[in-house]
């Protein structure tokens, strides 16, 4: 591996790492219980970063949550509190697109930041972290194509995860997507979301096999308490059917193949004046046998982008009973994560979007008692078990 200089705002440091050689899964990439991320209603919002575009948050196994943005240079801040105060800026990259899918492996405690060297499809580039962030190296990587022969771009989606249940238990799986030709409107037809997965710790990655619908692209992907993976993404192909809502499917091998796909009338994807699609967030609360998932885009039938709202589902994805306004101003991409069970950050959920009270990258912490305050989205009913909890 090849060791670097991590620049940030105080000045550089050189640093050189090696290799884990043994695993062990952590305690605190276990699901806990509910009562954490309940109590009195909170939440907190500031601004982490000004200027340029794209966030993505992820949560280390120590807890320390971890923000990347960028799409000129790349760059990380911490936060070991659980959020409430944050490092200083340190750049991960110089001239860097954010690839998104921030991914941390749960068995080794490492971290994956995917970075390619301008607006895709463009050479990627994969860091490693062993010390939650702190300092990172670059990390040799083999990708390998799927049985259409391609290797997919790694922007702009949410954060990856590390599988926990089941065969395949251990398995890294983040979002990424099929470019095609190019970004240009008439290669829209071709492109697709999918997936990369690591059986190896992060040193080979296989594309997966493409979302059932084309046309799309910027996912999220969570693991349910069976083993079985939700995929939830993004529309920018103005051809598709009611291409103003979010796509959904799921996979049974771990994340090779997607099936069941359907359309979430519950979830806009971005404002309603358009066929173009904005990023959003997803992640499941790690919470012992239920699968409360939480989504974030944007609640605006206006012609800009604005209102980043949260989303709850209790099965799974089957139903988006409730929402609830973060900001109502200006809003764009955004990215979530939860906090880990038995550290600080633990019972937050962790909401980073670009725009908000001073523009830039704005970090949002918030409990399940806020969320759960919020209004109808009309589509089922809260389950009783999370209703008397109330």
């Amino acid at each position: 591996m090849k060791a670097f200089k991590m620049s940030s705002t105080t000045g550089s440091r050189p640093i050189f790492l090696a290799m884990s050689m043994g695993f062990t899964l952590l305690a605190s990439a276990g699901d806990g219980t509910l009562e954490p991320f309940l109590g009195p209603p909170k939440i907190e919002m500031q601004q982490l970063f000004q200027g340029q575009r794209f966030p993505n948050v992820a949560v280390a196994t120590d807890g320390t949550v971890l923000a990347s943005w960028g799409n000129d240079d790349v760059k990380i801040r911490r936060s070991t509190d659980g959020g409430a105060q944050w490092s200083e800026s340190a750049t991960l990259m110089e001239g860097g697109f954010q690839g998104g899918g921030l991914t941390v492996d749960t068995v080794s405690g490492d971290v994956f930041a995917f970075i390619e060297a301008h607006h895709p499809p463009a050479p990627i580039h994969i860091y490693r972290s062993q010390d939650h962030g702190l300092t990172w190296q670059t990390q040799p990587t083999k990708l390998l194509p799927n049985s259409q022969g391609h290797l997919p771009s790694m922007h702009m989606n949410d954060h990856g995860i590390t599988l926990q249940v089941g065969r395949h238990a251990g398995r890294l799986i983040r979002p990424s997507r099929w470019y095609a030709a190019g970004n240009r409107r008439e290669e829209w037809p071709n492109h697709y979301t999918n997936a990369i997965f690591s059986d190896d710790r992060g040193v080979t990655w296989q594309a997966s096999e493409a979302f059932p619908e084309m046309g799309t692209g910027e996912a999220c992907i969570v693991e349910l308490s069976n083993g079985t993976l939700y995929y939830n993404s993004r529309v920018h192909w103005d051809q598709n059917e009611h291409n103003t809502r979010r796509r959904s499917a799921l996979s049974r091998d771990g994340g090779v193949h997607w099936e069941d796909w359907r359309i979430v009338h519950a979830l806009p994807d971005g404002h309603q004046h358009r066929s173009y699609g904005c990023m959003g967030g997803l992640v499941r609360l790690p919470i012992e046998g239920r699968d409360l998932l939480v989504f974030s885009n944007l609640d605006t039938p206006k012609a800009t982008r604005e209102r980043v709202t949260l989303w709850l589902s209790a099965d799974g994805g089957q139903s988006w009973p409730i929402k609830r306004l973060v900001y109502d101003g200006h809003s764009g991409y955004s990215s979530l994560n939860a906090g880990r069970h038995g550290t600080a950050s633990e019972g937050w959920m962790y909401l980073f979007f670009e725009g908000g009270p001073g523009g830039g990258g704005q970090m949002v912490r918030v409990n399940l008692t806020w969320l759960l305050q919020g209004v109808s989205n009309d589509d089922g009913q809260l389950p009783d078990w999370l209703t008397s909890r109330l």
